[in-house]
């Protein structure tokens, strides 16, 4: 597999994106996904991302995007979102990336008025109208487990379940490691998502609360999560590194460093590294 990183780590801190690019290919990265907004983005903008990854030697994999309004109860809603996250498939067809990590929306008042099951069965139709969208321009959908209460997809259970409902090729599963732990999730049942996953996110965590770290800064037991990723082999796939919120915005640097030193140690260890 090989290591990558989602360039918000330096975007959020308010570096240019080249230079962000440059310093993620200086480090030693393989790949990078790009976090953007699809519908805002200048041509301009596309051209130099374009350029500067080709120049770089450094692949596009993965364009996250955030679409709750896909399961919100309000059609015109849905269909905005719908359109907008095919901006992000057209966006990664222009940039060669394999797919858009797609995060879905949570259950809105707390599964009360509107029935879950009617949120469910919408989310299951607009991934599936996007799946086949995605199809035509050769991307996949990975979508993102949230570990959150109310999050439609906040366990492994509900993700093969979505998946499977969904029915869909082109539509398949995020693994985002810090987010296992923060759901409960027992490394041993990574393995239902066997067939399932496509793309791994990996970073750290408290154990109780959200958080994107570099590994060893928070509690996560990285290598029982990594050698039952290495068991669903899964081809082509990617690690990439998810940082946000640097509580150090002006040592951004060392603090990805410190993220692809401590990650490419453990995927090596694994035997995931290659």
């Amino acid at each position: 597999m090989k290591l990558g990183i989602i360039n918000s780590a330096f975007q959020q801190v308010g570096m240019d994106t080249v230079t962000g690019l440059e310093h993620i290919k200086r480090i030693g990265f393989d790949t990078v996904d790009i976090f953007t907004e699809a519908m805002g983005i200048a041509p301009e903008e596309v051209a130099r991302v374009a350029q500067t990854c080709e120049r770089l030697e450094l692949p596009i994999i993965s364009l996250p995007v955030v679409s709750v309004g896909l399961v919100d109860f309000n059609d015109p809603v849905r269909e905005f979102h719908i359109e907008r996250t095919k901006k992000f498939i057209d966006l990664a067809k222009t940039w060669g990336a394999k797919n858009v990590l797609l995060v879905l929306g949570e259950y809105l008042w707390q599964r009360e008025v509107i029935p879950a099951k009617l949120q469910w069965n919408w989310g299951i139709e607009t991934c599936h109208r996007l799946g086949d969208y995605a199809d035509k321009q050769g991307v996949d959908i990975a979508l993102e487990l949230e570990p959150f209460r109310l999050s439609l997809l906040n366990s492994v259970d509900a993700m093969v379940r979505f998946v499977d409902e969904c029915n869909h090729p082109r539509v398949r599963a995020n693994i985002d490691i810090s987010h296992l732990v923060l759901s409960d999730t027992s490394p041993r049942d990574v393995a239902k998502l066997k067939g399932r996953a496509i793309h791994v996110h990996l970073s750290d965590c408290d154990g109780k609360v959200h958080g994107d770290l570099p590994p060893g800064r928070g509690v996560v037991k990285f290598a029982p999560y990594l050698q039952a990723i290495k068991e669903l082999e899964m081809r082509d796939a990617v690690v990439s590194i998810e940082l946000e919120y640097s509580p150090e915005p002006e040592r951004i640097v060392e603090w990805v460093e410190e993220a692809y030193r401590e990650t490419a140690k453990l995927m090596t260890l694994a035997g995931l590294r290659g």
